[in-house]
């Protein structure tokens, strides 16, 4: 006994128009978080001072009472850099909300001209959250002429509010590194990890 042919329904034309609509607006919607995840990931670092990631002010509060904290620098280079990077002072006592003043300095060591980009946090990384800066070479990348060097200022000051931090009361050292790499290496990230390639000069 033979079965009757089953009746195929036609395509709807105007349900392949939705779901193509749907398919690319997918797409453009991957697209485009690709592009926003990187400065959304560094709002997130600088709103939370996500591993060790330093805040931007513009004028420090002041000193709030006599609380001290001390400042310890540290300068890297990468490998791919032919430039000599140091702290011009190995530490510092400053106070709570007090603006203070430290430098690092640069010399190109190449027969070129080179420009290096600096990345930067703080440990420990917790303290990012109440260190911030006012003026930093890190904000730019910085050129240098053969031969040339050049000193580097940074203006921050430490939060007041880390007194009132449970996990950060008895903290009485502070930590801030940078690491310049080559300006054409593409570097995006906004802190330097412990694990980047470096020379420390």
């Amino acid at each position: 006994m033979s079965s009757a042919p089953r009746e195929t329904k036609p395509l709807d034309p105007k349900r392949n128009v939705r779901v193509a609509a749907a398919a690319g607006l997918l797409v453009m919607a991957m697209v485009g978080l690709t592009y926003a995840s990187v400065p959304l990931y560094r709002l997130f670092c600088q709103a939370t001072g996500f591993g060790g990631t330093t805040q931007r002010a513009d004028v420090a509060p002041g000193a709030a009472g006599e609380c001290a904290v001390t400042i310890r620098f540290d300068a890297n280079t990468a490998a791919s850099l032919p430039w000599s990077f140091h702290a011009e002072q190995l530490q510092m006592d400053v106070k709570l909300g007090e603006q203070s003043l430290a430098f690092y300095r640069a010399t190109n060591k190449s027969t070129r001209d080179t420009v290096g980009s600096a990345v930067f946090n703080v440990t420990p990384a917790e303290a990012g959250a109440y260190f911030s800066k006012i003026q930093c070479f890190c904000f730019s990348e910085q050129k240098l002429k053969p031969g040339e060097s050049m000193d580097m200022p940074v203006a921050f000051f430490v939060d007041p509010k880390i007194a009132d931090d449970p996990d950060l009361r008895s903290l009485t050292t502070i930590t801030l590194s940078y690491t310049f790499y080559p300006a054409d290496e593409g570097t995006t990230v906004s802190s330097a990890s412990p694990e980047a390639e470096a020379v420390t000069r």
